[in-house]
């Protein structure tokens, strides 16, 4: 490739989980009572872009040690949005087994964030 990246962000597997992740959430976001609007609605949209637009922001480093704070913001944006969808329960706002599976997606992606900054580590030693 031109740049010398070795892939695209639209081809590194991380970013495209969590975009599948984050659609997921706007579809639960569209789920939430309008009392919500202006307060839950908002945080989990915030929330959801952040997991992407920092993965896609490390993706653009050139210093692993970057891409790794990078990571470690996603991945708490993960976990704020595992507490909203917390509340989302706590609420009785929508399935409860749905809101399990989104969580699962959530922990599952937690994994991988977590797996990628141990090879981000390993290659930061290398160099």
């Amino acid at each position: 490739m031109a740049d010398g990246r070795k892939y695209r962000l639209d081809e590194f597997e991380l970013y495209n989980l969590a975009r599948a992740f984050r659609k997921n959430i706007y579809k639960l976001i569209r789920q939430l009572p309008s009392k919500e609007h202006y307060c839950l609605e908002p945080q989990m949209r915030r929330a959801a872009v952040s997991v992407t637009n920092n993965i896609a922001e490390g993706h653009g480093r050139w210093h692993h040690q970057e891409s790794i704070q990078f990571c470690r913001i996603s991945r708490g944006s993960v976990e704020e949005i595992l507490d909203d969808i917390n509340i989302c329960i706590d609420e009785g706002y929508g399935e409860q087994a749905h809101h399990e599976a989104l969580k699962e997606e959530g922990y599952a992606l937690i994994a991988k964030i977590n797996g990628y900054i141990a090879y981000l580590r390993k290659c930061k030693q290398g160099t």
